[in-house]
């Protein structure tokens, strides 16, 4: 069902209607690069700041094993799958490594806690696996190397 005039919600300020237009074709990849910049540090300091250790402790714990294999993984996952996701290359593939990791944190390591954040509840890494769920469905869209290249997986 597409909106027309007499569908469409109306403005509480219309004026803003040419500046709503003018940016909502944008307003996906602008989320999709976000989604996908804001993990990049968490994979890189795991990477490349001595993070895999205490990465490898906190999977070790959880029954992860071979500890350091899915301490390396997981940080990689973190690093390129969430870069490819900011600029939209091989977008559904690398997103639904970021919703499968932020779905094993939400049900494995944060269920527990409850849901609120404050107390390291798990709503906070379900929104995060939710975007990234969406973005897997959605793929790289409009500004995208994937759209650039003319392929899509």
């Amino acid at each position: 069902m597409s909106m027309n005039a007499s569908t469409a919600p109306r403005l509480m300020v219309p004026a803003l209607s040419g500046l709503y237009e003018a940016l909502a074709p944008y307003s996906y990849s602008f989320m999709r690069f976000w989604v996908g910049a804001i993990m990049v540090p968490h994979g890189y300091v795991k990477l490349f700041n001595g993070g895999i250790t205490n990465t490898a402790g906190v999977l070790a714990k959880a029954g992860f094993e071979p500890s350091f294999a899915w301490a390396y993984l997981v940080s990689g996952v973190e690093f390129f799958a969430a870069i490819f996701v900011a600029i939209g290359f091989l977008t559904r593939p690398a997103a639904l490594l970021l919703a499968i990791e932020l779905f094993v944190i939400t049900f494995v390591f944060q269920w527990g806690n409850g849901y609120f954040w404050t107390g390291r509840g798990y709503e906070y890494a379900l929104l995060w696996a939710c975007l990234y769920l969406a973005i897997a469905v959605r793929g790289g869209d409009r500004l995208s190397v994937d759209r650039a290249l003319g392929r899509e997986i």
